[in-house]
């Protein structure tokens, strides 16, 4: 039941969704004061949702600071929180998303001898396609460009943070991996303050390392402060999600 709810929750937290509503909305109306009202709400929503500079410094206040890499030091175990890659069943590969940086800097880490192994954890967070595993095919890809298999741990059963966090525990005192020492626990920005608190519900105590930050030097050029960007309302979607989820997770007792 949970994660249809979350399913609903992603839909709902789409800024275009809104904007879509208003206007259907505003097209049924008798009165044109009435129409012109909503037409202009759906405007302004449209304006402020796919402004750049009111997103990122709103995610600014939101995300968890990402480090360098001489302020962190070393780690047995680094976790990669899946949501990175979908897969493409027509060419039997794995394709990324605009979370692929959860993988590529997890890689570097490990290479910069900043964490002695990974672990990727993810499983399917399709209704339609429950057997196409993130954590299967990011092992298939990691192994085919020659990342050692003794340095890679993969939780394929996970559907959303709170299963990665509790399958991760599982996985890990299962096999004897985990003797509550800290880890590096590796996610987006927009991502790491909801996930940190759930794997500290659970006592495991993360240090972060957040990655593909939406909010990076501020800029004042004339595009970005004033002209609509359609990009930034895929990026709200992200941080509404988010907000939602907290909530959620939060009466839930998640966290």
């Amino acid at each position: 039941m949970f994660f249809y709810i979350s399913k609903i929750l992603q839909f709902l937290s789409n800024p275009i969704t809104w904007v879509f509503i208003l206007l259907i909305i505003a097209l049924f109306q008798k009165t044109s004061k009435r129409k012109n009202r909503l037409l202009l709400t759906g405007l302004l929503v449209f304006y402020f949702f796919s402004n750049s500079f009111i997103f990122t410094e709103i995610a600014r206040l939101w995300e968890v600071p990402a480090k360098k890499y001489e302020e962190i030091g070393k780690y047995e175990l680094g976790i990669v929180l899946g949501g990175a890659t979908t897969y493409d069943a027509a060419l039997e590969r794995m394709q990324a998303n605009n979370s692929i940086d959860r993988i590529l800097q997890a890689v570097e880490l490990y290479h910069k001898g900043h964490i002695g192994k990974i672990l990727f954890t993810g499983g399917s967070g399709s209704l339609i396609y429950p057997e196409m595993k993130e954590g299967i095919f990011v092992r298939d890809y990691l192994l085919t460009i020659g990342f050692p298999e003794e340095s890679l741990i993969i939780e394929s059963e996970s559907k959303n943070t709170r299963e990665n966090a509790v399958f991760t525990k599982e996985l890990l005192e299962q096999n004897d991996w985990w003797h509550n020492q800290d880890f590096l626990l590796i996610t987006s920005g927009y991502h790491m303050r909801r996930s940190v608190k759930i794997f500290e519900k659970i006592d495991m105590n993360p240090e972060s390392y957040s990655v593909n930050r939406f909010a990076g030097k501020r800029r004042y050029d004339f595009e970005f402060l004033f002209l609509p960007n359609a990009d930034v309302f895929k990026n709200w979607e992200a941080i509404i999600h988010e907000w939602f989820g907290m909530m959620v997770y939060y009466f839930a007792g998640y966290i």
